[in-house]
C-alpha cells in the first residue's frame, strides 16, 4: 500500500479525507506521514487517523493520532493494525485553531500519505 489518505490541499476549517481502502495492508503495520507544508502564526491542528471495517462506521474514536503540530514540517507515526484486524479503511480527519491578532481563519497547506512498513523495508534494502 502506497496511498494519499488526503492529497496535498490547503484547509481553513476542520474536515476529514475520503475512506481509503487498506486492500492487502489491512491487518499489517502502517506508516503515516503528516506533511504540512504552509502554516500561518499563532495557530495549531490536530489531525488523528480513524479506521473502519465498512468505510461507513468509524466509531468513536481515532485509532491514532499525531500530536498538535504549530509548525511545518514532516511528522510520521506508525499503526500496528494486527490487533484491529476489521479495520478495512482508513481516513484521516483534522481541527484547526487559530488565535491572537490577524484573521481569524486558519490556514495550512498539508497531506497525509500512508504505505505498508513493509515498503519502506524494501526500499531502504534496495539502496
Amino acid at each position: 500500500m502506497q496511498e494519499f489518505l488526503l492529497p496535498e490541499t490547503t484547509v481553513r476549517e476542520d474536515g476529514a479525507g475520503p475512506a481509503i481502502g487498506l486492500g492487502a495492508a489491512k491487518g499489517t503495520l502502517i506508516d503515516i506521514t503528516l506533511g504540512i507544508t504552509r502554516i500561518i502564526e499563532q495557530e495549531s491542528l490536530d489531525a488523528s487517523i480513524w479506521g473502519s471495517a465498512d468505510g461507513v462506521n468509524w466509531g468513536a474514536k481515532p485509532i491514532t493520532q499525531f500530536p498538535q503540530k504549530f509548525y511545518c514540517g514532516t511528522y510520521s507515526l506508525q499503526v500496528n493494525l494486527a490487533d484491529q484486524a476489521d479495520v478495512a479503511f482508513l481516513q484521516v480527519r483534522w481541527k484547526v485553531h487559530r488565535w491572537g491578532h490577524g484573521s481569524a481563519a486558519p490556514l495550512f497547506g498539508l497531506y497525509v500519505f500512508a504505505e505498508t512498513a513493509a515498503a519502506n523495508a524494501a526500499e531502504i534494502s534496495a539502496a
